[in-house]
């Protein structure tokens, strides 16, 4: 089943339907008014918050420890520099809804949309850990999670097989890194923008 959320100048896809155990968490669940802010402090604030998978009637989760951030049209490491196609429409739809896409011809990545719709920006989620275990990079995460395409264009902040919780972990300004993307060296002076932020000490 799915339903369509519309938006000025375009139209997504969101799935919808989709069975899960509302039993699984006591958690808050992040709401929409939380992803419509500025794509960095978004990526900042995501630093402890747990990435949460429905498999059946269990969930996995991870806490969040590495993000990057993608900020605009004009961040030429974004994809939607290069315009709206059939790839990024996804960016510019409302926020808190996920895009996930294929690098490598391999690995997926997933990203979380940010900001007002039309404005195209997300933050990519690179690395959580799971019960004492870091899973390293966007690649292995959305492999360790069970995450491909068919999760793209999903709205992330209904609870419904993927979304993201604050179960009360705060962390602290001084435990939090900032450094240059990964990936990205095609971008000229925007690869070199402090717009990693990674768990220093945990």
């Amino acid at each position: 089943m799915s339903a369509r959320l519309g938006w000025a100048g375009g139209m997504v896809t969101i799935l919808s339907g989709l069975q899960y155990n509302t039993n699984v968490t006591p958690y808050k669940i992040l709401p929409q008014a939380y992803f419509n802010r500025s794509t960095l402090v978004v990526a900042r604030s995501l630093l402890g918050k747990y990435l949460v998978k429905q498999n059946g009637a269990e969930a996995m989760a991870g806490r969040i420890v590495e993000v990057e951030a993608y900020v605009g049209p004009h961040d030429l490491a974004c994809h939607a520099s290069k315009g709206r196609t059939l790839r990024t429409q996804v960016l510019f739809g409302p926020p808190g809804i996920s895009y996930v896409y294929m690098i490598y011809g391999m690995y997926y990545c997933l990203n979380v949309v940010t900001e007002e719709a039309e404005f195209p920006a997300a933050v990519l989620i690179r690395a959580v850990e799971v019960e004492g275990q870091l899973i390293d990079g966007p690649g292995r995460l959305c492999r360790a999670f069970s995450i491909d395409r068919s999760l793209n264009c999903i709205d992330m902040t209904a609870r419904r097989y993927l979304w993201f919780e604050d179960r009360g972990t705060k962390i602290p300004r001084g435990k939090i890194g900032t450094f240059p993307r990964i990936g990205v060296s095609y971008a000229g002076k925007w690869a070199n923008k402090p717009y990693r932020f990674r768990v220093t000490d945990w």
